[in-house]
């Protein structure tokens, strides 16, 4: 049975009863298990909460600076989770959640809402242009995500070591510059001089909400995600500990669809609604900006850290995931229609990509 519109905004704020529960099992001193559960529950549900006040104040602003803001807050839970996990010094997990974020909103996110649209119509049809040039950015993203692997990889072969002269850190803050660059270019591209073509119609309307609430919303959803993250990053290792599974594997699943959930709440909700245009949109836009905007700041913001992090994946399993979500999304968007069966593909391609970080990741 299909969830009313109007039951939506109920379900929300019963949910926002875990933020007081991870807050009282945290301070009673409860399993790091329940903690973690709970606050990593919390941060979805405040993701998701972000995201209506930021679609409202994009009403009230404009489409320009509209678009703007919708953009810039799109990613605020993924990077404050990853921030408080880099934090607490575990490196690797942040670039597994970077891994999982990529693979999580373009295969299973856009799977599910390719799925969830599809299942009571033959197909459905988008602008097969527009998706095309989100496609294709994503594999520019994609190949200069990567080249650190590849030349940390040449450094290591005999007879190329002599000829390096930069270290990994410093290639690494030389790649971020360029794809904060480079996404500053395309807010140029969809929001100025090809405006037009990106209007996003749902941020389009009369607003909902008073601005004053919005804003009230959005600021105070932040705060309290920060300190959610904070609880959730504080609980991971014993969790796993306690699981008996890898942080690399809750990393790469757990916390990167945690981060993402309110883009995949949103996607699957707008197929249903024979919008699968702008469910396509959310998801490889939301992967873009991981890769655009968010690796890029952890990276940087890393280096005034204790734990400095690079954009090395030295795992391979992550290199072939990242590359081969960029190629299926580019086939995907090819031909400007979807039916329920690419989005079982794109959701086993994800449980088949889960199971083997499940069996790869160190104990």
């Amino acid at each position: 049975m299909k969830m009313d519109q109007s039951q939506r905004p109920v379900l929300l704020l019963s949910l926002l009863a875990l933020v007081p529960v991870s807050l009282g099992l945290r301070y009673f001193g409860t399993s790091s298990f329940w903690v973690f559960v709970a606050s990593a529950g919390a941060v979805g549900v405040l993701a998701e909460w972000m995201r209506r006040a930021t679609e409202q104040v994009a009403k009230h602003a404009g489409p320009a600076i509209g678009g703007l803001l919708m953009v810039s807050f799109g990613s605020v839970a993924e990077l404050l989770l990853a921030l408080f996990v880099l934090a607490s010094g575990e490196t690797a997990v942040v670039q597994a959640q970077i891994t999982g974020s990529i693979i999580g909103t373009s295969l299973f996110g856009l799977g599910l809402a390719i799925l969830a649209g599809g299942m009571t119509r033959q197909r459905q049809r988008f602008n097969a242009g527009k998706a095309g040039l989100l496609s294709t950015l994503l594999i520019l993203a994609v190949v200069a995500l990567l080249l650190p692997a590849v030349f940390d990889y040449t450094g290591r072969l005999e007879g190329y070591a002599h000829d390096i002269r930069i270290t990994d850190e410093e290639l690494s803050l030389s790649v971020s510059v360029v794809l904060l660059l480079l996404y500053c270019g395309n807010l140029g591209y969809t929001l100025i001089t090809h405006r037009d073509t990106f209007a996003d119609e749902e941020s389009q309307g009369t607003p909902s909400w008073g601005l004053v609430l919005s804003l009230a919303v959005m600021v105070g959803a932040t705060a309290v995600i920060a300190l959610e993250a904070e609880m959730v990053s504080g609980a991971l290792t014993r969790t796993a500990a306690t699981l008996g599974l890898s942080p690399i594997f809750l990393g790469v699943i757990v916390l990167a669809l945690v981060g993402t959930s309110a883009d995949l709440f949103a996607a699957s909700w707008f197929a249903c609604r024979d919008k699968i245009g702008l469910a396509l949109n959310i998801c490889v836009g939301s992967t873009i900006q991981m890769a655009l905007v968010v690796a890029p700041l952890l990276v940087l913001i890393s280096a005034f850290m204790d734990h400095p992090m690079n954009l090395v994946f030295h795992n391979p399993l992550y290199l072939f995931a990242i590359a081969s979500t960029a190629f299926v999304v580019n086939a995907v968007a090819r031909d400007g229609e979807t039916t329920w069966f690419e989005g079982l593909l794109l959701v086993g391609v994800y449980l088949l990509f889960g199971l083997s970080f499940f069996f790869t990741g160190p104990a």
